[in-house]
């Protein structure tokens, strides 16, 4: 929403002067914001956790997954990036393979990227054909006796690319996954809130029919202001809670960054943000599909409101 927008500095300073404790104080701002974030989502993602990054918010979703499946095992695409903890460098293909390698427990599927990847616009069914790739990596899997417990991935993959992964994928995928007992985790940490224009989640590109198991979230929720979330079924978040080892963050969920996360909802609907989204997003494709024309180095121009990839070819 902008650097230093008003509001949000509003927000914070407003209740700053009241009261900051951590969330075993309770306080009607996180009730308010839970509720308030719940109207964004499909109605079955109705438990909310709140926590200080993006990374955390991922590490949390892992557990989870991990928790509700009893299995260990991650699939994610290549060139993926998902935090900067220990966990989720094992499952970012863009950090380990300049590290430690990868995971037994990790599987790499990859990028459903029509233009450059593995099927591409000419195939016949570019869609079931990235889809069969993960099929394949559980049947791997099986073989030699792991178990699945999640897909995880960007819902547009960013460090990837800018990728749009086609329609249809997420459900075929979500399939396969399901089937071998795992979850499916939406991460909408550089994507979410709008970025795409015509939907307030990138998932929902998908299709009305899709819905992840687990969505996180960070960066734009709280503008700058160290905010983040889980969001997952009730389903997922009772296998969590019947360990009786409760989740607990201090600073995840306080006053101050709750008012902060409800002043970022007021101004994106306020300012008309997703339509702002969209129209600037509209024009920029437009302004660099000319450029494609006169340039034979432009080799794709792709995007949806604005999150846009430009591919430099020789």
């Amino acid at each position: 929403v902008g650097h230093c927008h008003p509001d949000i500095v509003q927000a914070a300073h407003e209740q700053n002067q009241l009261l900051n404790t951590n969330s075993r104080y309770l306080h009607d701002n996180l009730v308010d914001y839970a509720e308030r974030l719940s109207k964004t989502l499909p109605e079955k993602l109705c438990i909310f956790y709140f926590l200080n990054s993006g990374s955390e918010a991922n590490d949390l979703a892992l557990r989870l997954a991990r928790q509700y499946t009893r299995h260990e095992d991650v699939i994610v695409l290549d060139h993926a990036y998902h935090g900067h903890l220990t966990s989720l460098i094992d499952i970012s293909p863009y950090k380990f393979r300049n590290l430690e390698g990868q995971k037994e427990w990790v599987h790499v599927a990859p990028v459903p990227d029509t233009y450059r990847g593995l099927y591409r616009e000419d195939h016949e069914d570019s869609v079931t054909a990235y889809a069969d790739e993960v099929k394949n990596i559980i049947e791997h899997a099986h073989k030699r006796g792991r178990k699945i417990a999640a897909f995880f991935v960007e819902s547009l993959p960013s460090v990837g690319g800018q990728i749009i992964p086609p329609a249809g994928y997420f459900q075929k995928v979500a399939q396969h996954v399901h089937k071998a007992g795992g979850v499916f985790i939406a991460d909408e940490i550089q994507v979410g809130f709008g970025r795409v224009g015509k939907h307030f989640w990138a998932f929902q590109l998908q299709g009305e029919d899709f819905i992840p198991d687990i969505v996180t979230m960070g960066k734009p929720i709280g503008n700058g202001h160290p905010l983040a979330c889980v969001a997952t079924t009730k389903e997922i978040a009772e296998a969590f809670a019947a360990t009786g080892v409760e989740y607990f963050n201090t600073f995840g969920g306080n006053p101050v960054s709750c008012a902060i996360g409800l002043a970022v909802l007021d101004v994106i609907e306020k300012e008309h943000l997703q339509a702002h989204a969209t129209e600037v997003g509209n024009f920029l494709m437009k302004l660099l599909k000319e450029q494609q024309i006169k340039h034979p180095i432009i080799g794709d121009v792709r995007g949806c409101g604005l999150f846009i990839g430009v591919d430099l070819i020789k």
